[in-house]
């Protein structure tokens, strides 16, 4: 039987009827179109469905549509405004920490929740930030040196 929730994502909110069992990263993207939240390992593992829920860094496919009911979530797509990309989008662009892209929404996230609460990190704060995404092309360098020089 199919369950109401209220979602707050991107400060847009939604009513969506969900199956109980229906994780957060499928709503996101099947029902709400929402695609820039990526559909990996679907273990927690790899961190490409990572969204922001109430301030924190989360696996949407772990996490379950009627568990974010009410709670206020942050996607890729909320992070670009009228006035263009986030810093953060743009510093991973111009330090050429984006490749072939899987990663990349997911990692950007992590690093916002980062840098929201620690706006200078060091290397090592970084690489524990991003440690539970994964990404193959990049080896990780250009994408701590785009966190760092955010706010540089």
């Amino acid at each position: 039987m199919k369950r109401l929730v209220c979602l707050d994502i991107n400060d847009k909110k939604y009513e969506v009827a969900v199956e109980p069992n229906r994780t957060l990263v499928d709503v996101l993207r099947n029902e709400l179109g929402l695609t820039g939240t990526k559909k990996g390992c679907e273990m927690g593992d790899c961190g490409s469905c990572t969204v922001i829920m109430d301030g924190k860094a989360v696996n949407s496919c772990l996490l379950l549509a009627v568990q974010a009911d009410g709670r206020k979530i942050t996607t890729i797509e909320g992070l670009e405004t009228d006035e263009g990309l986030h810093p953060i989008q743009e510093s991973f662009v111009e330090k050429g920490a984006i490749q072939c892209g899987f990663c990349s929404p997911g990692m950007i996230l992590s690093a916002k929740t980062l840098l929201d609460k620690h706006p200078n990190p060091d290397e090592a704060e970084i690489r524990k930030a991003i440690s539970g995404n994964l990404c193959r092309c990049t080896g990780y360098q250009k994408i701590i040196e785009a966190v760092k020089t955010v706010n540089s």
